[in-house]
């Protein structure tokens, strides 16, 4: 969520930084521009206010000299071509030699707006990238209220663009700062906003995997996501209690069956002795008592490992499963079937307890389903942050729409009622993995027969 929440803050806060540079930067040139026109206009109206009394165009005229003179030392000064030229665009004075009026373009158009009697005011703009551009500026020599002659100046904007390009680079630094500030604090404000969201997500998690004591802190975030908080343990609560309730239901009413389903048992056998040996219908009630009893003593034990906590160490699980397969063997070879075990030294945190009852059941499943002559192999592996063992059986495997369901609760393929179990075995293995962040996962194993992947944590539990 972060990465596609930061760009769109970051683009939202870069287009007003944006909207707000351009109109600055022109603003700024504007103004740099203006300044350097205002000066040119006061530098006209001089030399006008010089040559306004200048009535001979002949060398003898001493007020047209003092013109010149002033004209030469302003163009050597300031580098700047100026002139006085009457209205037929004849040359009064000027600086330097050769300057004449431009027959066309901005020169032509400024000296035009000053023969009607209106200084120079807004002259194109120049950008700092037009390295031969020019500013013009004109203003009317008046005498006896009639426009006599024009003062025409034509400056180079070096000057004026160095100055324009400096205060763009300020401005440009600026909007870095700004975007940078803007940049860190949008950081920041993701970073409030989703915190809660995560720790959310984590908590969410947790209690998915089956570890319904996980809650949110509810003290960092908006006003919203922290009310989402408190509802949020509020309802993991409320899920837990529900689940303690049932968990407690199950081995309360397993454990009060078993004294009634044992007196009940007892009298059958009292009974029993009162009919005939080989009694077929007092034998199918003796092998259902007994599957009863089975089914509670699973139901209790499923009861204990949903809510036992797993105690986590770090050991050999291939030394573990050659125990197992060592404990399984002798009643692998009563049944014909080859148990073989091929495991390496592979470590990773379990609680070694859990993991040896899971492992029992799935044995025990797999010994159950293969045909004499066939073999079960029970090997040990490492695949990055997991640790995995596999059992694989030669038995008659499961169909795509069985193996969706192969785990549930008192769920046995319809193909497998005549065998032995209550349908809870696997039930109680993904219990007792879960607990310690283990899990358990099933696939065919071809040619035919049933893959189960024991898999449990290389890495340390987490502390926080």
């Amino acid at each position: 969520m972060r990465t596609r929440l930061l760009p769109l803050l970051i683009v939202l806060m870069a287009g007003v930084l944006l909207a707000l540079g351009f109109p600055l930067a022109v603003s700024l040139a504007a103004a740099q521009q203006q300044r350097v026109v205002v000066d040119r206009i006061d530098d006209t109206v001089r030399f006008a206010a010089l040559a306004q009394f200048v009535t001979d165009s002949s060398d003898s005229d001493e007020r047209l000299t003092t013109l010149r003179d002033q004209l030469n030392r302003y163009y050597s000064t300031y580098n700047i071509d100026v002139g006085v030229f009457f209205r037929s665009g004849k040359s009064m004075a000027h600086a330097p030699e050769g300057m004449a009026i431009p027959l066309d373009g901005q020169g032509r158009r400024a000296f035009r707006e000053a023969l009607s009697g209106r200084r120079s005011q807004d002259p194109p703009q120049v950008w700092p990238w037009q390295e031969d551009g020019r500013l013009v500026v004109a203003s009317p020599v008046v005498r006896d209220g009639d426009v006599v002659a024009v003062v025409y100046t034509d400056s180079p904007t070096g000057q004026l663009r160095s100055r324009v390009l400096r205060g763009w680079l300020l401005i440009a630094a600026g909007e870095s700062a700004a975007m940078l500030l803007a940049v860190g604090a949008a950081f920041r404000l993701t970073g409030w906003v989703l915190r809660p969201v995560r720790v959310l997500d984590a908590a969410t998690h947790d209690i998915a995997t089956g570890q319904l004591n996980s809650r949110v802190a509810a003290a960092s975030g908006p006003p919203e996501l922290r009310r989402l908080a408190r509802s949020f343990n509020e309802m993991a609560d409320n899920v837990e209690e529900v689940l303690e309730q049932q968990r407690a239901f199950v081995a309360d009413a397993s454990h009060q069956l078993r004294n009634p389903l044992a007196a009940l048992l007892l009298r059958i056998e009292l009974l029993a002795l009162e009919l005939p040996d080989g009694n077929e219908e007092i034998a199918s009630v003796r092998t259902e008592g007994k599957r009863l009893t089975q089914v509670l003593d699973d139901l209790l034990d499923l009861a204990l490992a949903e809510h036992a906590s797993a105690v986590l160490e770090l050991i050999d699980i291939g030394e573990l499963a050659d125990e197992r397969v060592g404990s399984w063997r002798p009643l692998a070879e009563d049944r014909g079937v080859r148990l073989v075990g091929d495991s390496l030294p592979v470590t990773a945190w379990v609680d070694p307890v859990a993991l040896s009852s899971a492992l029992d059941a799935v044995i025990d499943n797999a010994l159950k389903f293969t045909p004499r002559g066939e073999e079960v192999s029970v090997s040990v592996s490492s695949r990055g942050d997991l640790s995995t063992i596999t059992v694989a059986d030669r038995g008659p495997g499961l169909t795509d729409e069985e193996l969706s369901r192969i785990g549930d609760r008192f769920w046995r393929s319809g193909r497998h009622q005549n065998i032995k179990g209550s349908g809870l075995g696997l039930s109680i293995s993904r219990a007792l993995l879960s607990a310690g962040g283990g899990r358990i996962a099933y696939a065919h194993h071809e040619p035919h027969g049933l893959q189960v992947t024991v898999s449990v944590p290389r890495t340390p539990p987490s502390t926080s």
